[in-house]
């Protein structure tokens, strides 16, 4: 039998790192550093953050990028307390984050010790699984089921305490550490009813989810869409799985649904829903008929991401495995030209009414988001990843096809929870996991505060993100919903009067944007850490349809 054994809990915990093939961890850790000795023995990289919810968040944006866990350090007490917003986050997100936490000694609970907190019952309902280990013999099972969990099933985030005696007393290893192995492929037999329903569908739609990034390597999605003649539509999570170049893309459902292509939720038979738990911004504005009338066809990995809302047939399987076994099954299926010519009739209209639109603008005065984001698609090469915040500007974004997703992975959200700050955060994370493309953090100004603190770190370090910085002056969503309601702006302040004098490049007018772009694009480019452009927006500049702002969600000019 072969031991190993190590100083103490956090020197198994980085061996395990080491042997799971992590290359960076995030994080703001407890006084003692004992993490920080364990990691720079072994020689480990550690984004050093000022605030644990943005750590988070950077775990949660590699992640979310690469596929593979991302891990996170935090201290006990309050800074398990400020890390709950970006687990909340990694959790809607379906993020495979752990958390590794300190945590008051086994001899000093109930003593009112320093930072004394029940951490275990505050980030239970935001993670997967969460375990405080209380003996040195546990350090070896807990860590492998962190792994295992966080990366298997329906990802997600999971919380791990190592208490502050188990720095002190050694561990050891009587084993070699076992991989995070995941379940098989489920077989998926090529018959049944749900193939019957594709055999018979003439107007199908085919909605692509976040569940399905880091599935569609082989195309499987366009294999589908083109056999089953299917129009092809994201939710915001599901941006840069599908192509956004194929004929039959429409772009996002729901409340960020192009004006133009209402008509085909209108007049679809059937909906493929696939990797996606359907919630509201998904769903917004689906009229009656589907899921009653119009049947809905769910495929998730997970049976608690199927939605009870929609009527239809629910499939618990590999969406990927599923949607092969479908393409096959369907090879045979007549296809129904109507349905591919009205599809393209929408994208053509979809495709004219934008470039009418920003046609417009830019023979206008003023500068506006959907110019910048032009500029973005003009300057940045097609590998880039735009990384979204959902504020009332950068929601120009999620609207297809003022922003075009070029390649798969190109495009990173918040969740249905829309933490604000996640993606001014994920960006560090993003460009962690993908250091050969160029990452573009698109956010407004209240979004870019939560991350100013953690700018020298990543200057430090050498992560080169362009943040594309909307001012508006503050929260533009509250500011507008201040105006709709009547409210005095004077007793409610959302955007600030008084102009800051801010770091990085300011562009007012036209004619300075693209260079602005470029320049910060060469110097993330060459080393020089993150990059920053600030432009100059109006209140006034909404997305198409986001008007009649009413809380959450705006009233949407096209009811689909």
């Amino acid at each position: 039998m072969t031991v190993e054994s190590f100083p103490n809990a956090w020197h198994a915990v980085v061996d395990h790192l080491r042997d799971a093939g992590v290359s960076v961890l995030f994080g703001l850790p407890g006084d003692d550093l004992e993490a920080l000795c364990a990691l720079e023995k072994a020689g480990m990289r550690m984004v050093l953050c000022r605030d644990q919810r943005n750590a988070v968040c950077m775990a949660a944006g590699y992640a979310i990028q690469s596929g593979r866990p991302g891990v996170c350090v935090v201290g006990k007490g309050p800074a398990t307390a400020n890390a709950v917003g970006g687990l909340l986050e990694a959790r809607s997100a379906g993020a495979p984050v752990v958390v590794l936490a300190g945590g008051t000694a086994a001899d000093r609970r109930g003593s009112g010790a320093f930072q004394e907190l029940e951490q275990i019952p505050l980030v239970t309902p935001v993670v997967k699984w969460a375990h405080r280990i209380d003996h040195a013999d546990r350090v070896v099972p807990a860590v492998e089921k962190a792994f295992l969990l966080a990366g298997s099933g329906a990802p997600g985030p999971v919380y791990l305490e190592i208490p502050d005696h188990l720095a002190h007393v050694p561990v050891s290893r009587f084993r070699a550490w076992s991989p995070p192995a995941l379940v098989g492929a489920t077989a998926v037999s090529g018959t049944g009813p749900a193939v019957a329903a594709l055999e018979a569908s003439r107007r199908p739609i085919l909605l692509v989810g976040g569940g399905m990034r880091h599935r569609n390597g082989d195309g499987v999605l366009e294999s589908f869409a083109d056999t089953a003649g299917a129009a092809v539509f994201s939710t915001a999570s599901g941006r840069g799985t599908a192509s956004e170049d194929h004929p039959l893309f429409c772009g996002l459902a729901g409340l960020y649904c192009p004006e133009a292509a209402a008509e085909l939720w209108r007049t679809t038979d059937l909906v493929v829903a696939v990797g996606t738990a359907l919630e509201e911004t998904a769903t917004y504005g689906w009229d009656g008929a589907i899921g009653a009338e119009t049947p809905v066809v769910q495929v998730n990995s997970d049976p608690g991401g199927l939605s009870t809302e929609y009527g239809g047939l629910r499939v618990v399987g590999d969406g990927a495995d599923v949607l092969r076994a479908w393409t096959r099954a369907l090879a045979s299926k007549p296809r129904d030209e109507s349905w591919p010519a009205a599809i393209e009739r929408c994208r053509a209209d979809v495709r004219a009414q934008a470039e009418d639109r920003l046609a417009r603008m830019t023979a206008g005065d003023g500068l506006h988001v959907a110019e910048v984001l032009a500029a973005i698609d003009a300057v940045a090469p097609p590998s880039r990843i735009l990384v979204q915040e959902n504020g009332l500007q950068d929601m120009w974004s999620y609207f297809y096809p003022y922003h075009v997703c070029r390649t798969r992975g190109g495009s990173l959200v918040p969740s249905e929870q829309t933490t604000l700050g996640f993606g001014a955060a994920a960006a560090a994370g993003a460009r962690l996991a993908a250091p050969d493309r160029p990452v573009i953090a698109f956010v407004g100004d209240g979004a870019f505060a939560t991350v100013r603190s953690e700018l020298s770190a990543l200057r430090r370090e050498g992560v080169g993100v362009v943040y594309v910085v909307l001012r508006n002056g503050g929260y533009g969503w509250l500011h507008a919903q201040v105006t709709s309601r009547g409210l005095d702006h004077r007793l409610h302040p959302f955007a600030a009067d008084e102009e800051e004098q801010p770091e990085g490049a300011v562009v007012r007018e036209k004619s300075q944007l693209e260079d602005a772009l470029r320049d910060a694009l060469a110097t993330c480019e060459h080393g020089g850490g993150p990059a920053i452009v600030h432009i100059d927006v109006q209140l006034t500049d909404t997305p198409p349809g986001i008007t009649g702002l009413d809380g959450d969600f705006p009233g949407h000019a096209n009811e689909i």
